[in-house]
């Protein structure tokens, strides 16, 4: 589903500059790398990373929620490369927000066929070769309403995969190599008091992309993308986080666009794309808890399914996954958390995960 993820770093020093500057600049990061999943095994590489308040007209602003940016390359035990650059930068008053994201990727990765029904002995490698980039401005119409225009650009190619296995049998739409760009708008609340841990306020989005080829793109379909998120303060720091999130799609939608279960962010303990579909959905649930120090803890549990129709998001078939965690709060101020979760998913299949941020 959505692709957002994270690193292992540590904070080193405040930039000071010599000149005027338009941002407030918290923390700057540059550090090595180490962080793991079941999708790469363990990563190593490097990172740049910095937190900022941009600057208005009267100086700084206390207002808006914390920006930040990051550029990293990392290559893995399973011999996947991947290098990106992402952030979210808030302007004074909120104003104006702007979401983003480059990458290059030549990864290595399984496929077990489509469908909820998909199974463990289908599995088979294949490889590919990616260019994405993501440009999300919104804008504020209303106290904390925005109105946004999504842009997707995504190349994929030199894919290898075994002649004659699944992608030949169902017929995978963008088995050769292909380039698709999308075209969309957004519509989000938000209240959340965090940018990378909340512990109160909720963000409702819905966007969509028309992916159509007189922007560039080789096929024609449309995705919908539904994000639901509350989190509800309990007692004495402890938070219920719960998402509900719906990725669907119609149309003509290639491989590497299709919906799918798993990841650090959503199903954790199924491998990110362990199903796929042209639509998926998810509910997941998360409770937070401090412990002592920069130490927190978690659980979770989650459950999701996916279909060639909407109506096939049901509970026959269905998947659950849980676990839990430990958080080492690396930015107390910014609430900017080391995650290290381990979840099982229904069916025996479990995961590690060590990555920046929260989950959701």
């Amino acid at each position: 589903m959505a692709q957002k993820d994270s690193l292992n770093r540590v904070p080193v020093e405040k930039l000071k500059l010599p000149i005027k500057s338009p941002a407030n600049i918290q923390h700057v990061l540059v550090l090595p790398i180490i962080a793991r999943s079941i999708e790469t095994g363990w990563s190593f590489g490097g990172a740049g990373a910095a937190t900022f308040h941009l600057k208005g007209l009267r100086g700084r602003d206390t207002v808006s929620r914390t920006s930040n940016a990051e550029a990293v390359a990392l290559y893995t035990t399973r011999h996947q490369f991947v290098t990106a650059i992402n952030g979210s930068i808030y302007f004074p008053g909120e104003r104006f927000i702007v979401n983003e994201q480059l990458s290059y990727s030549s990864f290595p990765d399984e496929f077990w066929g489509l469908g909820k029904r998909a199974p463990d002995s289908n599995e088979e490698a294949y490889s590919f070769k990616q260019y994405y980039a993501f440009l999300h401005p919104q804008f504020l119409v209303a106290k904390n309403l925005f109105l946004g225009v999504v842009y997707q650009y995504q190349r994929v190619f030199d894919i290898n995969y075994e002649q004659g296995g699944l992608f030949d049998t169902e017929n995978v739409l963008g088995r050769q190599g292909y380039h698709v760009s999308g075209l969309g708008g957004s519509v989000t609340y938000d209240t959340r008091n965090n940018a990378f841990s909340p512990d109160r306020g909720a963000m409702f989005q819905f966007y969509f992309d028309q992916f159509a080829p007189f922007l560039g793109s080789n096929y024609l379909y449309t995705s919908y993308v539904i994000d639901l998120r509350r989190f509800i303060p309990v007692y004495k720091g402890q938070v219920l986080a719960l998402q509900a999130l719906g990725d669907f799609n119609s149309g003509a939608v290639p491989l590497r666009s299709l919906a799918y279960l798993g990841g650090s962010s959503t199903m954790r303990g199924y491998y990110a794309g362990r199903y796929r579909d042209k639509n998926a959905g998810v509910f997941q649930a998360e409770y937070r808890v401090p412990l002592f120090w920069r130490i927190g803890a978690v659980g979770f549990a989650d459950m999701g399914n996916v279909g060639p129709e909407l109506k096939d998001i049901n509970f026959q078939h269905y998947k659950y996954s849980y676990g839990g965690g430990l958080r080492v709060a690396l930015n107390q101020k910014e609430k900017l958390n080391l995650r290290l979760d381990y979840g099982l998913a229904k069916g025996g299949s479990n995961g590690f995960y060590l990555q920046l941020g929260e989950a959701f």
